[in-house]
């Protein structure tokens, strides 16, 4: 009876510990993470897109490891490469691109991350990326910036990376990324020389948010940095930022508030593209 009992005890174990294996992440979709959306299909072969990502690999004094947040970089990448786009992936220093290990890991990995994960080809092109001073930015169509807390360090403060996204705008490429990924934003300039930002409407994650998360001590906030360029910042919030989603398009320049807004930023990315070649055209 005993030898019974604790078999009983231990297959109820094993079934709510795959219960909640199944269960946290279907939850955690439910309430906003990473929410399903259905990009519909588009035909841009031979449009090349340009995906960049920080280079930064600590968290501060911490110690801990950081990088880019994976979906900020697979939901894009595969968005475009999936609707025929040539997809090429950069960071500031080339080389490995630092990914952030939670990211990857259950319960919040993506199934955009999962596919990266089987993909030999793209991770390769991850640790190999283009060095941002090799990329002729004007041969691009689209200009993705990935978020993540290692953007907090280098895409804001880097004048090779804002000259490069002032040579894609310039060359009418349509610009935008999501999370931290704006801050890339911040040296980039207007064919006149104006901020690229100043009075633009733009996402990114909020401060509400980073303070939230705690990681509040990183040198570079896009909230609060892109308010301080002009930027007319825009964002939704929830009972917790994390699990917020705000996707903004003005003109040429597209933006997504957090982690949760790759899909419909790449979207909205591809959809502006068609747009501006249909007005082309007629």
């Amino acid at each position: 009876m005993k030898r019974k009992r604790l078999l009983g005890i231990g297959l109820a174990v094993v079934v709510v510990a795959i219960g909640v294996w199944l269960g946290l992440p279907r939850l955690l979709v439910g309430i906003g993470l990473h929410p399903h959306y259905e990009i519909p299909a588009m035909d841009l072969g031979s449009r090349h897109a340009l995906v960049i990502a920080t280079s930064h690999a600590t968290l501060g004094d911490t110690g801990k490891p950081t990088g880019v947040w994976a979906s900020e970089m697979t939901v894009p990448y595969y968005a475009f490469m999936d609707a025929g786009m040539v997809v090429d992936i950069a960071s500031i220093q080339g080389g490995p691109i630092p990914i952030e290990p939670q990211s990857l890991r259950w319960p919040v990995a993506s199934p955009a991350d999962r596919r990266f994960l089987r993909d030999a080809e793209v991770r390769s092109k991850v640790e190999r990326s283009l060095a941002i001073d090799d990329v002729d930015a004007s041969s691009y169509d689209i200009v993705f910036l990935a978020g993540g807390w290692g953007a907090a360090y280098d895409l804001g403060q880097s004048v090779t990376l804002g000259g490069k996204i002032s040579e894609a705008y310039a060359s009418d490429a349509i610009v935008g990324g999501v999370c931290h990924g704006p801050l890339g934003l911040l040296q980039a300039t207007t064919p006149t020389g104006e901020p690229l930002v100043r009075g633009r409407r733009i996402t990114a994650v909020t401060d509400k948010q980073i303070e939230e998360l705690g990681i509040t001590f990183t040198p570079m906030h896009p909230e609060r940095d892109l308010r301080a360029a002009g930027a007319r910042f825009e964002g939704e919030s929830r009972f917790r930022d994390l699990f917020a989603n705000h996707v903004v398009v003005d003109g040429r320049l597209v933006t997504g508030q957090n982690q949760n807004s790759g899909a419909e930023t790449a979207h909205r990315m591809m959809e502006t593209l068609l747009s501006k070649a249909s007005s082309a055209s007629s």
